[in-house]
């Protein structure tokens, strides 16, 4: 009888461990209420992983975010270059403030759909890329659709990447869309994939793989992808980086006053049955 409870309480001990080596993810709070989109992942192991990043104005929180568990941060991706998602990056390479960031992950735009923004927005740009291109001691990974691979257990695969025949909404339309997953949840990350790039996605042979567990909505939630694409992706949980009057769509005339869709797609996520909701205007939600 002894030797059978301390067999019992071996595998209870090893199921418990076993179920420990997953990931973590933070979604990080709007700072300032700013729209900035910024994931933290942390390994089983410790090591980090940044998802875009958010405004420059967020900053001094992520860089103390990413300090406390460490500083170093093995992987960073980014989604599309506007400052909401890689400003905080563009300031960090800057000046790095202590953060060690050994890879970065994009899909990097022509001139020709750089030449899409207005030239504030293309000169921006331009200036990141250079940063990149002169950086010696990170190493920076241009993906394309069907790239797989892994980080310390966690598998990644690209769904989406630069669009550059799409140049309406250009930017937003060459987000680079990611899966990551390992075999206790998955995430996907759709940056702020618009109408046209959404559909393209649908009809390609990356269609198959959008199914997860968490999906990050497109563009914060509002003017974005449509309603059937989310109908055609299977998710339980639908994380919003948005701040309150984007998610509440404030107007002069308070909640769903404004002229964004935000109220529109809740609509839409509660007639997919989805009842799993983490907001950045909240506070930091954590995903274990």
């Amino acid at each position: 009888m002894k030797r059978l409870i301390l067999v019992a309480v071996a595998i209870l001990l090893s199921v418990g461990c076993y179920a420990k080596k997953t990931f973590s993810l933070w979604q990080l709070p709007s700072q300032r209420n700013d729209i900035g989109n910024s994931y933290v992942i942390r390994t089983h192991s410790g090591k980090l992983i940044v998802m875009d990043g958010g405004y420059e104005a967020e900053r001094d929180y992520l860089c103390g975010f990413l300090a406390a568990l460490g500083g170093e941060v093995e992987a960073w991706m980014v989604s599309h270059p506007h400052n909401d998602h890689m400003g905080t990056l563009k300031d960090l390479l800057e000046k790095p403030n202590g953060i060690k960031i050994n890879k970065i992950y994009h899909s990097r735009f022509t001139e020709a759909l750089i030449d899409t923004e207005d030239k504030v927005w293309a000169d921006y740009t331009r200036v990141f890329y250079s940063l990149l291109d002169n950086l010696k001691e990170t190493e920076v990974i241009d993906c394309h659709c069907g790239d797989e691979f892994s980080i310390d257990g966690i598998k990644f695969k690209i769904l989406g990447e630069k669009n550059p025949d799409i140049l309406g909404n250009g930017y937003n339309n060459s987000s680079m869309v990611i899966k990551m997953w390992d075999k206790h949840k998955s995430f996907i990350f759709l940056g702020d994939l618009g109408v046209e790039a959404g559909d393209k996605l649908l009809a390609s042979e990356y269609a198959k793989d959008l199914e997860c567990d968490y999906l990050q909505l497109a563009h914060h939630g509002n003017w974005a992808v449509k309603k059937n694409f989310y109908e055609k992706v299977k998710f339980r949980a639908a994380l919003w980086s948005s701040p309150s009057w984007l998610y509440n769509n404030m107007g002069s005339q308070g909640f769903n006053t404004g002229h964004y869709e935000s109220v529109i797609v809740r609509g839409w996520m509660e007639e997919l049955g989805i009842k799993e909701h983490y907001v950045s205007c909240e506070g930091l939600a954590k995903i274990e």
